[in-house]
């Protein structure tokens, strides 16, 4: 595979296509916004095109990094998305947090045009796709993820088939019920300490030594005791993200009441002005109660 179209150059695809540029594949891209496409395209070279259509004609692999379902449904299924013009023998590969319902629905069209189909979520924010060191959770066939993987080696650390279809988003289901768990007891751990009037970063740097520690604690303690919130995953996507996973857990039965008791305090947070605050602005909630 030579030619990679990619579609949806936001904050995590704008350098995720970069690094397959800057490894020497073919890469023509497409996104909703012109002006950044373009802004891409002056950055990496390559092209851009104007309908995600246009992209994918020639390409081997398409990859797509939107938002949501709807979003998805927009690229690809609409009247210039990518299956109007996806070649067969090639494959789709979706890094998007989306439905694992969505991704079977994408694998039944890709199949019908002859095409591969993986759901392939990522992890790790925009610093990890700025680094190339995402964490991708894969579903779909064993032969289509081989023919890929090498490929998606340009920005990720580490990469795992986790299933069949819709597996990719069962596994970034359970990365985000994890995540949000953590980021309300850190909140609720650094507004203890405020409160009690414990020197905080002594306490941080104490408990972070121990069996405490978590990703979320040793790069987002320092930003959540400035209240600095102006960047990361905003929580707009993460309440996206938790839909998903409620809807899905009332499908198979599964009980989570602190991810739902969590999602609500994210409505608190949006409410106070902060739906593109970063998801660690938990902390905010608290302060001011």
């Amino acid at each position: 595979m030579e030619q990679v179209a990619f579609i949806g150059l936001g904050n995590m695809g704008f350098p995720m296509a970069g690094h397959l540029a800057n490894r020497g594949y073919e890469v023509v891209v497409y996104n909703r916004t012109t002006c950044v496409a373009q802004r891409w395209v002056k950055e990496y070279g390559g092209t851009y095109k104007l309908t995600p259509a246009a992209a994918a004609a020639e390409a081997d692999l398409v990859i797509t990094c939107v938002g949501n379902d709807e979003d998805l449904h927009a690229v690809l299924q609409g009247g210039d998305g990518v299956f109007s013009a996806m070649r067969a023998g090639s494959v789709l590969v979706d890094h998007t947090t989306a439905s694992a319902q969505k991704a079977r629905e994408l694998a039944e069209f890709a199949a019908i045009k002859g095409c591969g189909f993986l759901d392939a979520p990522v992890s790790g924010g925009q610093l990890g796709a700025e680094q190339g060191a995402l964490t991708i959770m894969v579903g779909g066939e064993a032969g289509v993820f081989k023919q890929v993987e090498s490929m998606l080696s340009c920005y990720a650390k580490t990469i795992r088939l986790m299933g069949p279809v819709g597996a990719g988003q069962l596994t970034k289901m359970v990365n985000q019920i994890c995540v949000a768990g953590l980021l309300q007891s850190l909140a609720e751990g650094l507004h203890f300490a405020e409160q009690a009037g414990l020197d905080v970063e002594a306490v941080m740097q104490v408990v972070s030594q121990g069996a405490a520690s978590s990703w979320q604690m040793q790069n987002r303690y320092q930003t959540m005791l400035d209240g600095k919130f102006d960047f990361g995953f905003a929580v707009k996507w993460m309440r996206k993200d938790l839909r998903y996973v409620l809807d899905e857990a009332r499908k198979q039965g599964a009980q989570l009441p602190v991810t739902a008791l969590v999602d609500q305090f994210y409505a608190d947070v949006e409410t106070m002005g902060g739906a593109d605050w970063d998801t660690s602005s938990l902390i905010q909630r608290l302060r001011c109660r």
